[in-house]
């Protein structure tokens, strides 16, 4: 088999695999209020780099990594940033490892079309 077919097909564990390794649980909804349930990698991180001095601040990072299969496979298309305010965001939401939930924005999305992830990179969120 092709090594980049079998790599995606790794992704099943390497990606989603909540039992024994490091796939988390990862709601997303589209902009049209379709929430799907999937299983990713994500991290949250209260360190960020400033762009102007290059030195670590006090800030959040926060992204998502899924496989693009079980995206389409679920039934939505691959969540894509909004930058008009406008138009609702796709969202994502997922429990910290103490189990309070965040739901975030996507505000950029990375896909790596050769591996077949996407990475969303989330910002801030307030529904109200």
């Amino acid at each position: 088999m092709n090594l980049r077919l079998l790599a995606e097909q790794d992704l099943a564990l390497t990606l989603e695999d909540s039992g024994a390794g490091f796939g988390w649980d990862v709601t997303v909804t589209d902009p049209a209020g379709v929430s799907v349930s999937l299983t990713g990698q994500s991290h949250d991180v209260g360190l960020t780099i400033d762009v102007d001095t290059g030195l670590p601040v006090s800030g959040r990072s926060c992204a998502v990594t899924l496989r693009i299969s079980t995206i389409v496979s679920a039934g939505i298309a691959v969540p894509v940033g909004k930058p008009d305010q406008s138009v609702r965001p796709y969202l994502v939401m997922f429990n910290d490892i103490n189990g309070t939930p965040y739901t975030f924005k996507v505000v950029d999305s990375i896909p790596d079309r050769v591996l077949g992830i996407v990475t969303l990179v989330l910002g801030g969120w307030d529904d109200e």
